[in-house]
């Protein structure tokens, strides 16, 4: 690794010292923040898992429910009952606090669950069909929203991953070597001064006697 490109001189030596503590300052800053960001994202990881198993579970149970709707009454009579339903749903952006920053999600609005069909033309089961696809319905944009979150918390620790490695691998070092060199050509010069200092007082000194 090379040295910065400056002037050995006492000014620039302070200058150095100043960059050195705030990149080292910089440094543990970003390090403590991306501890929190990695440990929010692994609990936002932890939801997403608990979401898979929550979903899992519905469609086990929802499409056993509507294999046996279809045998029932058939595919046409659950088109129609299909169609009934309202699935009008909003989608709107929101801002959420993760690890003290903020994040733009989705949020889904989903219609309420009401039956539109008619008794008479559907099948003992189709409560249930229908509130098992709502409920997974709900955990998809429930999904939906969490995965968008967890895809900018990890872009986020990217980016701060990137900063911390550069300071740490680069700047701090280069900086902490530069100090190093200006240093040491400033302490021979006053060894150099020292020793022109005492040859001159040699000479004054032999010069009186």
């Amino acid at each position: 690794m090379t040295k910065l490109n400056v002037a050995p001189t006492k000014s620039n030596l302070l200058k150095i010292k100043e960059q050195l503590n705030i990149s080292c300052d910089g440094y543990e800053l970003l390090e403590q923040k991306r501890e929190i960001l990695v440990m929010e994202l692994m609990h936002m990881v932890e939801q997403i898992k608990l979401l898979e198993r929550d979903m899992d579970k519905v469609i086990a149970s929802a499409y056993p429910a509507l294999k046996n709707m279809l045998m029932a009454v058939g595919g046409d009579r659950v088109e129609r009952i299909s169609h009934a339903v309202n699935y009008d749903f909003s989608i709107t952006e929101k801002s959420v606090i993760k690890a003290g920053m903020t994040f733009s999600t989705i949020d889904v609005k989903l219609p309420e669950r009401k039956l539109f069909y008619s008794f008479m033309d559907s099948f003992a089961d189709t409560d249930k069909v229908m509130a098992d696809f709502f409920d997974f319905l709900k955990l998809l944009t429930q999904m939906a929203s969490i995965r968008t979150i967890v895809w900018r918390l990890a872009m986020e620790v990217k980016k701060t991953q990137r900063r911390v490695n550069a300071l740490d691998k680069m700047i701090i070092p280069q900086t902490r070597l530069t100090k190093k060199y200006i240093e040491g050509v400033l302490e021979e010069r006053e060894r150099e001064n020292v020793f022109v200092l005492k040859s001159l007082k040699g000479k004054k000194g032999g010069a009186g006697q």
